[in-house]
Order: C-alpha cells, then structure tokens, then sequence
C-alpha cells in the first residue's frame, strides 16, 4: 500500500533543507540537500506510519512543496 503526503520543503538561513508535513503529525527532517532532506523525509514518514498503523534535484526557489510517496504496510 502507497500513501501520498503533502512535503513542506524549505532552505533555512544555515544552509541546510528542512522538510515537514502537516500530513504526518512529527515529521521533521533536515538534509544538507533537498534531495537528501527528502530522502530522510521519506524514511520518516514511512516509520511514523507505521508505528500509527495497527499491527504494524534541483530547487527552483528557497522553499517549495511537493508530493511524497510513501509505502506503509498493510
């Protein structure tokens, strides 16, 4: 099973990414890249959902949203 989730991605003044969603209560994660900021943004959310489920490039400006999928077990 997939999920998409909406990802708040930002450049913050350090230079570093931060990546939340409002999708995903606690999701914070920070890369010194977007990419890398999204790639643990993934495995993030892929690990908070699934503690929630029973049984279970390139930046155009400072900040940008994007869609996130995520596979969360069944």
């Amino acid at each position: 099973m997939e999920r998409v989730i909406q990802l708040h991605v930002e450049r913050l003044p350090e230079g570093v990414f931060l990546a939340t969603s409002d999708d995903v209560q606690g999701l914070v994660a920070q890369g010194r890249s977007a990419s890398e900021a999204i790639e643990i943004a993934k495995d993030v959310a892929r690990k908070l959902l699934d503690a929630q489920t029973p049984g279970a490039g390139a930046v155009v400006g400072d900040s940008f949203d994007c869609s996130l999928v995520v596979p969360v077990e069944a």
